[in-house]
């Protein structure tokens, strides 16, 4: 595990562009190993807005390197059992979340996002997040001459920038300016947080034709609800978010109507999804990096996004030791990185294609092969996420060889 270390003026300088899921832990992560690090962060505050994230074991085993794994555990209510559901209610197949926990040795859990990164930046010393704080990569650096990042406060040299700035990552465009970046994905989502509907119910997606419906309940007692639809990119409700997720699912099953009625317009997030259907050449140039969103945009469809993030950061700090030789470092975490997260990307961008069909004739056919697998017990569904969950850091990985 990484212990925290002051933060010298003798220590090598890291530079975090983003404040969010990956760029935080990123930031714990290189203290653990030497660096000074300052996070700079475009909004004017890190909290996010409501909704929530699941954490697979393979993303807890990330935390516990940077110490967090304990803390957010005690913080996370267990995902129980559940399934996927049709609209009118009935279960195509359910899921064994115990079964599940024994065979990934640990549970997915569930908490608000806002909760995961106080948590993270907590844990940081004092003042080694600036928020409010735009950042402009000037020179992306090389073996002989640090990376430049410019602010309103002035330039800042670096002898390494990680850039954790999202989908839309600037970073990734200064790096690799002929990629196209990430695609539309097809469909659109919604996040929304409320208090729990008062009547007992089983964590579900809910599949239907050209759209899904997720709940999942929160420790707190709240209730965490997602969903998706195609549409085209850019498309917004003209009557408002909450009246466009009212028309397309206010006739599903309970608890779908009393969430809908309990929520409020403001409350409800909307953002068109993008992957990364063509990936990058690497996940680095000269002294910068990429992690997360900015170097493997995905789908939510496998609850990835923020735990390859988390991955992320604790393979960049096992590479980048701040007294080596960083370009090497830097090569060998892309060559670690970039097969898995490819992987999974693709992986998420077909199971998206599954779950929102439009054709009744596929429909059909897929909801007959789901609820026999299903009536088979829970090991085909467990062994297709084995590789996902099954991640091991590579401290852990050091240890056992």
């Amino acid at each position: 595990m990484y212990t925290k270390v002051d933060r010298g003026s003798g220590k090598p300088g890291a530079v975090v562009v983003g404040g969010g899921i990956g760029g935080l832990a990123a930031a714990l992560a290189l203290l653990g190993r030497g660096w000074r690090v300052t996070v700079l962060e475009l909004a004017a505050g890190l909290t996010p807005a409501g909704a929530g994230i699941a954490l697979a074991p393979n993303g807890q085993r990330a935390l516990d390197v940077i110490g967090l794994g304990d803390a957010v555990g005690a913080l996370a209510a267990w995902q129980g059992d559940g399934g996927i559901r049709t609209p009118g209610g009935r279960w195509l197949a359910r899921t064994d979340a115990r079964a599940a926990a024994d065979a990934f040795g640990g549970p997915v859990v569930l908490l608000h996002r806002a909760t995961l990164i106080d948590t993270l930046a907590a844990a940081l010393p004092e003042g080694t997040v600036r928020t409010g704080t735009a950042a402009e990569l000037v020179d992306r650096g090389a073996a002989d001459r640090p990376a430049v990042v410019r602010t309103a406060d002035g330039d800042i040299r670096a002898d390494l920038v990680v850039g954790a700035d999202g989908i839309h990552s600037a970073l990734r465009a200064d790096l690799f300016p002929a990629h196209p970046g990430p695609a539309y994905a097809g469909f659109t989502t919604w996040r929304f947080v409320v208090p729990g509907p008062g009547s007992a119910f089983a964590p579900h997606e809910t599949w239907g034709p050209g759209r899904l419906w997720g709940t999942q309940p929160l420790k707190d007692g709240r209730v965490y609800a997602y969903a998706a639809a195609r549409a085209p990119v850019g498309a917004r409700a003209v009557e408002g978010e909450l009246a466009e997720l009212r028309r397309l699912f206010g006739s599903w099953h309970e608890p779908i109507p009393a969430l809908l009625a309990a929520a409020d317009e403001d409350a409800v997030l909307r953002n068109d999804v993008h992957w990364m259907a063509r990936s990058l050449p690497a996940h680095h140039r000269g002294r910068v990096v990429l992690i997360g969103d900015a170097a493997h945009a995905m789908a939510p469809t496998l609850g990835q996004g923020g735990n390859q993030a988390l991955e992320d950061a604790v393979v960049l700090a096992h590479h980048a030791a701040p007294d080596a030789d960083l370009t090497a470092g830097l090569a060998r975490y892309s060559a670690e990185r970039m097969p898995r997260t490819t992987a999974i990307v693709g992986t998420a961008q077909r199971a998206a294609r599954l779950a929102m069909m439009r054709d009744p004739a596929a429909i059909a056919l897929r909801n007959v092969l789901i609820r026999a697998g299903s009536a088979i017990g829970p090991g085909p569904l467990l062994r297709s996420f084995a590789e996902v969950m099954d991640w091991r850091p590579p401290t852990e990985r050091m240890l056992t060889r």
